[in-house]
């Protein structure tokens, strides 16, 4: 058994989680899936959702709470963590894959309570140590560091597969653009949405709020279902079309979340450079138009992309005069590029069976 330990603060370290414990699955292990946010009280699981709309509707509150941030581990629950670590101990789970840092010293109190050493995984989905790892500080455990992108040694180290259907060729694409903030709508994509619109290019937009939403030919909007938290299942997001006057048809991706059908239809996602975006554009081979990062871990997130020749900014694409030809040379780079990548879950299946 493989414990996946995942966070729900951000939907691209969240989602990659499910989809490795799919993968495992899918082999044969056992694999478990823990959010963090579960040990939290009610309380503040609701400060947590409304600092979500806060970060959705104004960037720069969101960029100031990231540098201030605080552990959400350390309001956790201590009988919902000793539930936890109880849980753990009675099924003997003694190996992890952790994609949040805050998992650590949890981890660190459950290997002092054992005899068998822990086997953990450290999983990066960033280019670079993400906030998470840079504010848990160090550990004492003897961790093992998986990185789906490495801004040092500019390379794609491993990756976890999304699905196993192959990129949609490009003729057969529609000459949309898929414009979306992230799991948390952050950043100015609405603003590239407008300009985009200007010069009449068919988007599909991944809205956050109702409020987001206008009248426009050109656009389709979809949405993930707001009332929805990774901490409430351990499904993929509720996704669904928002069509006017009509109820939105959530439903749940199966093997994969449900937005990933529309990354791999479009010519390019107009995005900041989130990670889980970064594995989404890699297994579509759908280029990235890269918009404000993020902080600096999405800052080298998108010069990795750039020098790899995955994505380009939207002020040089802007340049260009939006040139399509442009985002089918970043396509074939990509095409290329992912055959050759380690596949991680296929190597940690094959360690778990020896």
């Amino acid at each position: 058994m493989i414990e996946i330990l995942t966070s729900g603060v951000a939907l691209g370290v969240h989602v990659p989680g499910l989809l490795l414990a799919d993968r495992l699955r899918e082999r044969g292990v056992p694999a478990g899936v823990s959010v963090l946010e579960r040990l939290l009280p009610a309380q503040k699981l609701a400060t947590t959702a409304a600092m979500k709309w806060a970060f959705h509707r104004e960037f720069r509150f969101a960029l100031a709470g990231q540098r201030i941030g605080s552990n959400p581990a350390s309001a956790s629950s201590e009988q919902a963590v000793l539930d936890l670590l109880d849980r753990w101990r009675s099924d003997g789970i003694r190996r992890f894959v952790a994609f949040s840092g805050f998992w650590l010293p949890l981890l660190e109190r459950y290997a002092a309570g054992g005899d068998d050493e822990l086997r953990v995984d450290v999983c990066h989905v960033d280019s670079v140590s993400s906030p998470s790892f840079d504010k848990a500080g160090p550990t004492s455990l003897d961790v093992r560091h998986v990185w789906l992108a490495d801004a040092e040694r500019q390379a794609l180290p491993w990756t976890i597969p999304v699905t196993p259907r192959p990129p949609v060729p490009w003729p057969e694409r529609a000459r949309r653009l898929l414009v979306h903030g992230g799991g948390w709508g952050m950043g100015t994509y609405r603003e590239r949405a407008a300009a985009l619109r200007a010069r009449t290019f068919p988007l599909d937009v991944v809205a956050y709020e109702p409020r987001d939403l206008s009248a426009d030919d050109g656009v389709r909007y979809f949405m993930t279902d707001p009332d929805w938290h990774p901490w409430c299942d351990d499904g993929y997001p509720p996704f669904g079309r928002v069509r006017p006057g009509a109820p939105v048809d959530y439903r749940r991706g199966i093997g994969y979340h449900g937005s990933f059908d529309l990354t791999r239809n479009v010519v390019a996602m107009v995005s900041k450079p989130g990670g889980g975006t970064l594995l989404d554009s890699l297994w579509s081979a759908t280029p990235m138009v890269l918009l404000e990062p993020f902080g600096e871990h999405e800052r080298r997130n998108a010069e990795l992309w750039q020098s790899l020749g995955f994505g380009i900014s939207f002020e040089r694409w802007q340049k260009s005069g939006f040139d399509v030809d442009t985002l089918e040379g970043l396509h074939h780079a990509l095409l290329r590029a992912a055959p050759d990548v380690p596949d991680y879950p296929a190597a940690l299946a094959a360690e778990v069976s020896r």
